[in-house]
């Protein structure tokens, strides 16, 4: 066993459902309307994780030392049928969720949002909520299907039961939007912050778009100077905003990788570091083993690491492919411009 490896994966994530979502954001991998992955690529199928997985998933996460548990980040996870048994499976194997959810809180479950949240609040370290808009307007061009108004109410609902049960028992579970920085949204970041303060958020966090689709190459923030300097200013007056408007209690909203761009970052990020890496690691709704969240069809291209019917955990971190990519991360193309780097 590569002990370092062991030690240092602390969290693993279960694509659950990726091809389950009640919206269709311009962004998305799978669900945009320029995408054409679920009719070409899976034939119109929708990949589901198998009940029956989850357990030894959660048992061997245990064994290894691991303390998160992502489900799905593709699709929408609370559509996922045995979402409850994750719950439970948290809580038999004391292992806490970092749940991304688009803040809908589906009632396809007959679940109320107030009822999601006292369900997940208890066991979660972190709720990300993806967040693309201050404003009716930009929020529901770029999350094609969502209705602001009752997003912010669930934000509301979701809040105050976090309160209350931070009130009783001392967890905390943090609240952060989710972005996805573009040129049709992120002139609305400052006052997403401004918004994320007054709603009692802890975070604002995101990344650079992963351009998937012709339609969209020219939102990016990375295709020339000039758009790496539109970018620069929105960050000033974010931090601007950051100082100015302030958490109900006072504190200041937590800004992540809201960070100037360089010209370089037009081309590598070769001087960061991966973020994931003996650290992580990705299981697939078909089993497959992943060792980052690139794109479906990139991360392919970092090699095979097994599936978890008839590969352990363990065997992945231990495996020549694995050590290989952990060395040579750097040299690889898909990694010299991946947009997660730090």
């Amino acid at each position: 066993m590569n002990t370092k490896s062991q030690n240092n994966l602390w969290r693993i994530t279960i694509d659950t459902n990726p091809e389950d979502c009640n919206l269709a954001c311009i962004m998305c991998e799978e669900h945009s309307a320029f995408s054409t992955y679920i009719k070409e690529k899976l034939g119109g199928k929708r990949r589901r994780m198998p009940e029956n997985w989850l357990e030894n998933i959660f048992e061997q996460a245990k064994k290894l030392g691991v303390k998160e548990i992502i489900p799905s980040t593709m699709g929408e996870p609370l559509l996922y049928k045995h979402f409850d048994k994750i719950v439970n499976l948290c809580y038999q194997y004391d292992l806490k969720m970092n749940l991304t959810t688009n803040g809908t809180f589906p009632k396809i479950s007959g679940k109320t949002t107030q009822e999601w949240a006292k369900l997940i609040v208890p066991i979660t370290t972190d709720i990300k909520i993806s967040w693309n808009g201050a404003t009716k307007e930009t929020s529901e061009k770029v999350m094609q299907g969502i209705d602001f108004e009752q997003v912010i109410k669930n934000v509301k609902d979701l809040i105050r039961i976090r309160n209350a049960h931070f009130s009783t028992t001392n967890y905390y579970c943090k609240i952060t939007f989710q972005l996805t920085f573009m040129q049709n949204n992120m002139h609305e970041l400052a006052d997403i912050i401004r918004l994320a303060a007054e709603l009692d958020v802890d975070r604002v966090k995101g990344h650079q778009l992963w351009t998937h689709f012709e339609e969209i190459k020219n939102l990016s923030f990375k295709k020339d100077e000039k758009s790496i300097e539109k970018w620069n200013e929105y960050v000033k007056k974010a931090y601007e905003a950051r100082e100015k408007y302030r958490k109900p209690n006072g504190e200041k909203i937590i800004l992540e990788n809201i960070n100037f761009l360089k010209p370089e970052n037009t081309k590598d990020y070769i001087d960061l570091e991966c973020p994931f890496l003996n650290k992580e690691l990705w299981i697939s709704a078909t089993g497959k083993f992943s060792p980052c969240c690139a794109p479906d069809e990139l991360r392919n291209s970092l090699g095979d690491f097994g599936n978890i019917e008839n590969t352990s955990i363990s065997e992945v971190l231990e495996s020549e492919n694995y050590q290989n990519l952990v060395k040579n991360y750097q040299k690889i193309d898909l990694c010299k411009t991946c947009n997660m780097r730090k």
